[in-house]
């Protein structure tokens, strides 16, 4: 019995030590496969800044504290490119679940896309979650932001964005050939509240949006974004919405589509949405110049004539097929809006 009091601490020290050396192995290969990321981003062309990196997280994780991390880059395939930083990157590994790195974005971030300007945000929380497999790069991603505050609002509330709840989910197949999904999405939001600086014809807060959806490959290898999109759309490639819904000011809208790009590639397809509280949105886009009133008038006496009442009682609803040709979007032949024209960057 005394030489079991002796030997039990003896292993519990071992133990601890084995399960010390074997964290420090993870917490080095966290620390080497950022840096080869980091490599990785510079041979392609980026530029990318990132403070010295802390490890942590022992005994029940891995964790790789980067300070001031900042990249830009992204041409010719992001016109312009792209810029992101965030005041600290923690990077995690559950060692109960090693199968899953967690990335928290915390502090002050900013966002530019091309010569747009900066856009400084912050969120309570930054959290993307991306699988993990051996000797490959990870093909999916889920991202969640809570309560998401961009601009300024301290400073300038009317000229800020918020929203309360962002959830993305996609995954990529490079390998998917045509007519199989080489990109699949998923994206909800809710309460979300526009800037004030200017007027919005359905008001300034739109209570939810969701979209879900895939895009059909191949994926083209092309490089630059001509290129890519030209041998997508010869390649029979098309965007798939497959529910949409939205709630804002009186509109309640939920629908599905397919697009594809046309010979002067711009986006073309159908769809078909279903719709409550028309009327008085219709009424609201007039007012707000997004529609005239001739479009307005055709489409409340079209929709007027397949709108149905609910047994409940409720608001009229209707389900009508759009159509986008030429950049004109149509509801039954209804001209209602001109869509902006993609002005694509030249070859």
């Amino acid at each position: 019995m005394r030489r079991l009091w002796i030997l039990a601490p003896a292993v519990v020290v071992l133990l601890l030590a084995a399960h010390y050396a074997f964290w420090r192995y993870e917490a080095g290969q966290l620390d080497a496969g950022f840096g080869a990321w980091l490599a990785d981003r510079r041979a392609a062309g980026w530029t990318v800044s990132a403070g010295a990196a802390e490890r942590g997280g022992w005994p029940l994780a891995v964790t790789l504290t980067v300070p001031q991390v900042a990249l830009r880059g992204g041409e010719p395939d992001i016109p312009g490119g792209l810029a992101w930083s965030a005041e600290r990157l923690d990077l995690q590994i559950d060692l109960l679940s090693p199968g899953t790195l967690e990335l928290r974005a915390e502090g002050e971030q900013h966002l530019r896309l091309a010569d747009r300007p900066d856009v400084a945000y912050t969120a309570d929380s930054t959290v993307a979650l991306l699988p993990l497999e051996a000797e490959t790069p990870p093909h999916a991603v889920s991202l969640t932001v809570r309560n998401l505050r961009a601009g300024t609002p301290d400073i300038d509330p009317a000229a800020s964005l918020t929203v309360g709840l962002v959830q993305f989910d996609g995954a990529i197949a490079p390998a998917a050939p045509a007519g199989e999904a080489a990109l699949t999405y998923r994206l909800s939001t809710e309460a979300i509240a526009l800037p004030a600086v200017r007027a919005w014809a359905l008001g300034s807060r739109i209570s939810s949006l969701a979209i879900e959806g895939a895009v059909d490959g191949p994926v083209p290898m092309a490089r630059g974004l001509v290129p890519r999109a030209t041998a997508w759309r010869d390649g029979g490639g098309t965007f798939e919405i497959k529910h949409l819904t939205m709630g804002w000011g009186p509109l309640g809208l939920s629908g599905a589509a397919t697009l594809a790009l046309d010979a002067r590639l711009q986006p073309m397809g159908t769809g078909s949405v279903r719709l409550v509280g028309y009327a008085a949105s219709l009424d609201a886009l007039v007012a707000g110049r997004v529609l005239t009133a001739n479009a307005a008038v055709a489409a409340k006496a079209v929709l007027s004539l397949l709108a149905t009442v609910p047994e409940d009682g409720g608001p009229p609803e209707v389900e009508v097929p759009l159509t986008l040709q030429d950049r004109t979007l149509s509801m039954r032949q209804v001209p209602l809006l001109k869509v902006p024209e993609i002005i694509w960057p030249a070859p």
